[in-house]
């Protein structure tokens, strides 16, 4: 009964995951993997605050689009599976 669902539901959030990684892959997130591990090691106390771009508020924006649509999608999923129980 919930197979099909189930397959739907799955085959979305795979879909959405592979964009967002080859997003991520393609604007260089895991270009410097090498210094990513000395990170959390460094003072950057001396560091004002970072300005926040256009682009960069856009990408928080669509990232948070994209949260709220999988939780509505999940919700949505799961009522319509649970009325069409016969």
């Amino acid at each position: 009964m919930y197979f099909p669902y189930f397959m739907a539901y799955m085959t979305a959030g795979f879909v959405v995951s592979l964009v967002v990684f080859l997003w991520a892959f393609r604007n260089g997130q895991f270009s410097d993997q090498q210094r990513a591990r000395y990170l959390p090691l460094g003072d950057d106390t001396d560091r004002g605050p970072a300005r926040v771009s256009r682009m960069n508020r856009l990408e928080a924006y669509a990232l948070l689009g994209l949260a709220c649509s999988g939780l509505l999608a999940s919700g949505a999923v799961l009522i319509f599976s649970l009325l069409r129980v016969p």
